[in-house]
């Protein structure tokens, strides 16, 4: 009799389990946008959509540091975001609320991280 009611409070945790939503919990929702320069000087949109959090991330378009900086950045995502004037989350640096937090084309760019 013990060992039903175990399965069945086993069975009933998987399935309790397998319908929570599988949003990682370790990442921000939403999209962080910037304008990047390419080589011809056309100007970009980058995109990073639901990025890790507590992770330096750098702007893949901007890493050598012969280009460019990115610029503009947006936040739309759901935590704060860190945006740092040098690679690998080096140099300056400015936070950004989350759910709309923007700067201008004056704030430069190369790596971020998301709280």
């Amino acid at each position: 009799m013990r060992l039903r009611h175990t399965v069945a409070t086993a069975v009933g945790a998987l399935a309790l389990a397998l319908a929570l939503p599988t949003a990682s919990a370790g990442a921000a929702t939403g999209p962080f946008t910037y304008v990047y320069t390419d080589s011809t000087g056309t100007p970009h949109v980058g995109l990073l959509a639901d990025p890790p959090s507590r992770a330096c991330l750098a702007l893949p378009e901007v890493t050598d540091s012969t280009v460019q900086p990115a610029h503009t950045p947006k936040n739309y995502t759901s935590s704060v975001v860190t945006v740092f004037t040098g690679s690998d989350c080096t140099g300056d640096h400015f936070s950004l609320r989350p759910n709309g937090g923007h700067a201008s084309e004056q704030l430069k760019v190369r790596s971020v991280v998301f709280s």
